[in-house]
């Protein structure tokens, strides 16, 4: 007749016990962080796609009213003129070799440090008194909502610390201008695009847009753009630029 023999198990160490209660906790909690922040992203998300549907519709109203008083103006036998522009894309195009300090330093304000680095600035007087004395080594023009959406998801870049940092995300905008209640790359192409409030604080959060030598090249750098070269102001053709630049 066969006896059963009991095994005894060998008692589990308190420590391997503390362990184990730790990393069961850790999984826990980071379960229940990833389930915040699903909800908290779904959430945003929702918030990010009624922003932008605001934008495009308030974007849309102002091209119809143009248009409607374009009309007006034409059946009346008068003519409409627009509003003038609120900001300039200004690009320089030039190096620095036998630049005189006065337009060097101005360079320096605009954040122009670099051959073909583009800036948004506003236009004021002190501005525009800027821009004339660097006409010589710029182009600027006056950008569409197309040509700055294009230059923000492409060429947008935050200072972050003193860095330049991609903007991949519209986590890095709400952490860097979220006391600004802008919380989204839509928001920065808004507020440029508009003029906005705080265009002085999105516009000093982005790095200045480092952008390629255009498409075809450049025809003459020292002649003015009216007579046939490519510095000073080109308005609305600047658009064309971005686009060959970007």
């Amino acid at each position: 007749m066969s006896q059963k023999v009991a095994t005894k198990t060998a008692p589990v160490p308190e420590s391997i016990l503390k362990k184990r209660a730790t990393s069961q906790k850790k999984a826990v909690d980071v379960a229940k962080l990833g389930r915040a922040q699903q909800l908290r992203n779904s959430r945003l998300n929702s918030v990010y796609f009624k922003r932008a549907e605001k934008y495009v519709s308030e974007y849309h109203k102002t091209e119809r009213e143009a248009i409607r008083l374009h009309r007006v103006a034409k059946n009346s036998g008068t003519f409409y003129v627009p509003p003038a522009a609120k900001i300039a894309f200004v690009v320089r195009i030039r190096g620095i070799n036998g630049v005189s300090p006065k337009p060097r330093k101005v360079l320096k304000l605009l954040r122009l440090l670099q051959l073909n680095n583009g800036v948004f600035i506003k236009l004021n007087k002190a501005s525009i008194n800027m821009l004339k004395l660097v006409e010589p080594y710029v182009t600027y023009g006056f950008p569409n909502l197309k040509s700055v959406k294009e230059l923000v998801y492409k060429r947008g870049h935050l200072k972050i610390d003193g860095q330049r940092i991609p903007l991949t995300s519209n986590d890095m905008v709400e952490k860097q201008l979220g006391k600004f209640g802008i919380i989204c790359v839509e928001d920065i192409v808004h507020e440029i695009a508009t003029c906005g409030k705080h265009f002085k604080q999105v516009n000093n959060c982005l790095w200045p847009f480092k952008l390629n030598c255009p498409r075809g090249g450049f025809n003459m750098k020292k002649t003015p753009f009216l007579q046939g070269g490519d510095a000073g102001n080109r308005e609305h053709l600047i658009n064309n630029l971005i686009h060959r630049m970007n």
